[in-house]
């Protein structure tokens, strides 16, 4: 079988490093890929957001699947348009994917169906918004109603940090249109666990728990950026609580879907946290995380294509997804500067010489030859699997050692909270 990964990050190569395992896939390819992607498929230049190239390429390779990983290309209709020239693709149509695309949509969606989450009140006009937030006080949480690369979102301490972050949203248009309404929300406090799951529509299947790393330094300190690490499963996420999660959360949310006549097939990213008065969602995503992806894919013993043919012909309840014992960690490795202003185009060395239990997740890289380069803000995931979570940080830590280039910054506290 052909198959088509569309996207180019750290996410994408784990889950091409994912299929390749699977041995009905004949002949892998990516768009646009990266440096590191190279080594497992053939990478084709064509961006993410070109749909009418990724549906030319799909028509006359030809593809017999396509996996569609990133926000944007799922809100601008990808898997539809696909869909439509006959292709079989994963990943939602864009009336479902708006449960990400927009925050405005995904709030009124949990408040309508008594889905747990933050108070909120979304706004257009930046006046209201402000008398809002003077009403309010702090702390509270603003957030862009659009896509912004993980980063619309601002966690503010005190009313001045919050009335700045409304104002370069929706008048400085930080992240563009994304920007031009927002919904500002209650604070709430507790451990945050990210669950990503599959579903058909009809059925939904948790994956192993997970827990990201949002903010650039240690001790959660800078802005909020794409993730800069991860490890699975969370220890925080008891039995208990799934069980809490899946009839308070995750099937009241496939069902709201269903009845909004928006039917989700693909996986939906649930970010929870775990307040004292029970898990409640933080936001959705309609697709695999970054870098929750590279930890939870290590651990997944069933074949991945099997899963996702499995969603797309709407029989997921017939599938069995196994997992392996254990726990893994996911250090990313990023550009000085990030997620603000940062160089590009350093070489990387020591990859060569990382032991064979170490698995590096290429999410901006470029290659020249067989030398690899930095080309964006997340470079690196270093990836190990362990028997405890201590033992599969101290082995992620112990790969990132071995790496070097120009500016390299990367947390030293993940999965040590």
């Amino acid at each position: 079988m052909n198959v088509l990964v569309v996207g180019g990050g750290g996410r994408e190569h784990a889950i091409c490093w994912a299929l390749r395992k699977s041995p009905r896939v004949e002949r892998l390819y990516c768009a646009p890929g990266n440096g590191g992607i190279t080594d497992i498929a053939e990478c084709v230049n064509i961006k993410a957001t070109d749909i009418d190239g990724i549906v030319r390429f799909a028509k006359t390779k030809p593809i017999d699947f396509v996996m569609v990983a990133p926000d944007d290309p799922l809100a601008l209709g990808l898997v539809d348009e696909l869909e439509k020239a006959g292709i079989r693709a994963f990943g939602p149509h864009a009336n479902a994917a708006i449960i990400e695309s927009s925050k405005v949509f995904s709030k009124l969606l949990m408040k309508e169906n008594n889905i747990p989450t933050a108070e909120y009140k979304a706004f257009s006009y930046l006046d209201d918004a402000i008398a809002y937030i003077k009403e309010k006080g702090a702390p509270i949480v603003v957030k862009a109603d659009g896509l912004a690369l993980g980063k619309g979102v601002v966690v503010a301490f005190d009313v001045e940090t919050a009335i700045n972050a409304v104002k370069s949203m929706m008048l400085e248009k930080k992240y563009g249109n994304s920007g031009s309404n927002v919904v500002i929300e209650e604070y709430m406090t507790g451990p945050e666990v990210t669950v990503l799951a599959f579903t058909d529509g009809k059925t939904i299947v948790p994956m192993l728990s997970s827990q990201d790393h949002k903010r650039v330094n240690d001790h959660d300190e800078g802005p909020n950026t794409g993730g800069m690490g991860a490890f699975c499963p969370s220890p925080n996420y008891t039995p208990e609580i799934a069980e809490i999660c899946m009839k308070t959360i995750f099937l009241p949310t496939m069902e709201a879907m269903n009845k909004a006549g928006r039917m989700f097939k693909g996986v939906i990213y649930f970010g929870l946290m775990l307040t004292p008065s029970g898990p409640r969602v933080v936001e959705y995503n309609a697709r695999f995380g970054d870098p929750e992806t590279q930890p939870i894919l290590s651990l997944l013993e069933t074949d991945l294509l099997d899963i996702f043919e499995a969603v797309v012909d709407g029989r997921l309840d017939q599938i069995d997804i196994k997992w392996r014992a254990g726990t893994a960690c996911c250090i990313v490795m990023a550009s000085g500067g990030y997620p603000e202003s940062y160089e590009k185009g350093f070489e990387i060395s020591g990859l060569e010489s990382l032991p064979k239990d170490i698995v590096v997740f290429h999410a901006g890289t470029a290659r020249k030859d067989s030398n690899f380069f930095t080309n964006g803000g997340r470079v690196l995931g270093v990836t190990a699997v362990a028997d405890t979570l201590d033992a599969a940080v101290v082995r992620a830590y112990d790969g990132v050692q071995y790496i070097r280039f120009q500016n390299a910054h990367y947390r030293t506290d993940i999965g040590r909270k």
